[in-house]
């Protein structure tokens, strides 16, 4: 496996670390969670990155199959360009975004174990399906000369990277209780009144890596 396509995965990985609904729980649970925080943090983020390491799979399993019958189809004129069409809509679409959109995932009304799990499914559910940098990495690994060994690693590495801002967020909150409870507070402001700057940023650069991707083909 390339250093390059180490690098362009972890970068699409640390893209996907800027999940608003994720943050979000995280948040809430900390500020409001005196008990069994521990549990119930590692539930609805273990439900996450399983799903997404799930998907995953499935994915790097199915689009092989497809991509040995239609690999020459990526190098085809038309296709290239579609994608890059698509890059450029991304591209210029991330710059109308609007910075005001309310989060559609509410708090949990309850916090047990089962709650969290369904909360992270519901995660799941509503980020899986504009996962961008996820889908892109994907590709990326499909068309890359990499065993399952290889790519089933990379993917678990992603997935822990992609939920290691809510783990790092949990241990500053045990090391520093006190004086984290005014900037929590503010965070939770912060993502429950805009969630738009984040996905326009992830809009802007995953149209790029296409439009990058598709030049050498047009």
């Amino acid at each position: 496996m390339s250093a390059e396509l180490l690098i362009m995965v972890g970068g699409l990985a640390l893209l996907d670390t800027l999940s608003p609904a994720t943050i979000g729980v995280t948040v809430y649970l900390l500020l409001t969670d005196k008990e069994r925080l521990a549990s119930r943090l590692v539930v609805y983020l273990v439900t996450i990155a399983g799903l997404y390491f799930a998907t995953g799979v499935f994915l790097m399993l199915g689009l092989g199959y497809l991509l040995d019958f239609a690999s020459g189809a990526f190098q085809n004129r038309i296709v290239s360009w579609t994608v890059f069409i698509i890059g450029a809509i991304l591209f210029i679409t991330s710059f109308f975004v609007p910075q005001n959109k309310k989060s559609n995932l509410s708090a949990p009304r309850s916090k047990s174990l089962v709650a969290m799990f369904l909360m992270g499914f519901t995660t799941f559910l509503i980020e899986g399906t504009t996962a961008l940098p996820y889908f892109v990495a994907i590709g990326l690994l499909t068309t890359s000369d990499v065993n399952w060994i290889e790519w089933a690693t990379v993917l678990l590495a992603y997935n822990f990277i992609m939920v290691l801002p809510p783990l790092i967020l949990y241990v500053l909150y045990l090391l520093f209780r006190s004086w984290m409870q005014k900037p929590l507070e503010k965070l939770r402001v912060k993502i429950a009144n805009s969630t738009g700057s984040a996905f326009s940023w992830v809009m802007c650069i995953v149209g790029l890596l296409l439009i990058f991707n598709s030049l050498d083909y047009l």
